[in-house]
């Protein structure tokens, strides 16, 4: 659903749970909410059955996520199915262009953007990408029936990535650089251990990937020996960095992690700009659904206090152009 109208009370930015969380908020305010994001659902869609979010003894990611999405269409929030490139402020207003070129404009933004996953950074590992290379482990897994696979990672994404592949496949190498993995949750370190078809390749790290039009065998090197194992897929469950381009476009203050620093009511650094989920240092190392709801609701909350102190900031003419009083003062 695609409104045509420019003028917003809050540009939404990321169409996962803290973007949803807060169009709906927002909505049940009487704001004029739009969601700006070319991907649905963001890691929650692809997080594959989820045991720990309320309400739910378990429910898959995607689904969930539709229900999300469901909650925002009762409230007909628009929902453009582009990524932001640019935010600009203009004196209390927002103008924020899209990868298609079209612009909106908004006295709020709320900025729900989330990560992006890391990569190894070896030849063909973007060209790979579906022929062998894969970055999520709920998404393909089914593929890999009776295959060998090596998942690479760590953390608690890695941990329940390698349990979910060893229902599918033959064998699959677990393969970390650390001597133990890093603070998975519980519960997932023990429906790994419990696998019997799991090998764990720890101290360990994939050097080189190998094949012709895909991916045949990667090499790998533990204390400074090196082995190449023949595998049918890898998965690569790193971690992800905080898409901070945005962030940086607006001068807003991040920390040594490159999050967005936001105070209690997900205020960031520049007035009228908000921020929620995982793009925030908002909820520390726990970047969860729920957090990431949970922050879009607050600054949802915090954007129509905002708007209420700011009527008419985003006043534009028929060519797009900002010529409110405030934007004249900028």
């Amino acid at each position: 659903m695609t409104d045509t109208t420019k003028v917003y009370d809050v540009i939404i930015a990321g169409q996962g749970a803290a973007g949803y969380a807060a169009a709906m908020y927002a909505a049940r305010y009487q704001m004029k909410p739009v969601i700006l994001g070319a991907t649905f659902g963001g890691e929650t869609a692809t997080g594959g059955l989820i045991e720990n979010y309320p309400g739910y003894v378990g429910i898959d990611g995607f689904e969930l996520m539709m229900n999300f999405k469901a909650q925002a269409d009762k409230y007909e929030v628009p929902i453009v199915d582009e990524n932001v490139a640019s935010v600009v402020k203009r004196g209390h207003c927002f103008e924020a262009v899209t990868t298609e070129g079209n612009r909106f404009y908004a006295p709020t933004v709320i900025l729900a953007i989330g990560r992006e996953r890391r990569k190894l950074g070896l030849p063909h590992e973007e060209e790979w990408t579906g022929r062998g290379v894969s970055f999520c482990s709920t998404c393909d897994a089914p593929l890999h029936r009776g295959n060998v696979v090596a998942v690479v990672g760590g953390g608690d994404a890695a941990v329940k990535g390698a349990a979910l592949l060893s229902k599918y496949a033959k064998t699959v190498y677990s393969i970390y650089r650390g001597e133990k993995f890093w603070r998975p949750e519980a519960v997932n370190l023990r429906t790994m251990e419990a696998s019997k078809n799991i090998e764990y390749l720890l101290q360990t790290n994939v050097v080189e990937l190998k094949g012709t039009d895909g991916l045949d065998s990667i090499v790998v090197e533990t204390n400074g020996k090196t082995r190449e194992l023949k595998v049918d897929g890898i998965f690569v469950e790193i971690g992800a960095d905080p898409r901070k381009e945005i962030a940086e476009q607006l001068g807003l203050q991040l920390n040594d992690k490159d999050e967005v620093v936001v105070d209690k009511f997900m205020r960031t650094s520049v007035h009228g700009v908000f921020a929620a989920g995982d793009l925030t240092d908002g909820s520390g190392d726990l970047k969860q659904t729920i957090t990431a709801a949970a922050q879009g609701a607050i600054a949802a909350t915090s954007a129509y206090d905002d708007v209420s102190e700011h009527p008419n900031a985003c006043d534009i003419d028929a060519m797009g152009r900002d010529v409110g009083e405030t934007a004249k003062t900028a």
